[in-house]
């Protein structure tokens, strides 16, 4: 058996089944039927709304472009470390360091 349930004062009629009817009356309290349905959908909007699962494109290329400036970071202090410490490094070091950390900046 079907019941009628009436949404808003004459604009909007919901057909569900009697035992949701008995239900909304059971958990409603001092709300109408039309004011408990109303919130129930209101509350699983923002609580859908509320989890993201995963992050956004932009909060992602932002955690890299973050990772990317600290690796490079990292190896500029290495390498004015390791020109500081050792003035008579190969050159052919020098030139793999300059060509890591430029293509960090890439």
């Amino acid at each position: 058996m079907r019941r009628t349930l009436l949404l808003e004062e004459n604009d909007l009629i919901m057909v569900v089944k009697e035992d949701v009817v008995e239900q909304i009356d059971e958990h409603r309290g001092e709300m109408n039927r039309t004011e408990f349905v109303n919130y129930l959908i209101q509350c699983q909007l923002k609580e859908q709304l509320n989890q993201k699962n995963g992050v956004s494109n932009e909060e992602f290329q932002q955690f890299r472009c973050q990772v990317l400036a600290l690796m490079h970071n990292f190896l500029e202090f290495f390498v004015s470390y390791g020109m500081s410490m050792d003035k008579a490094q190969q050159e052919e070091t020098i030139q793999t360091f300059s060509k890591q950390l430029e293509s960090f900046q890439n």
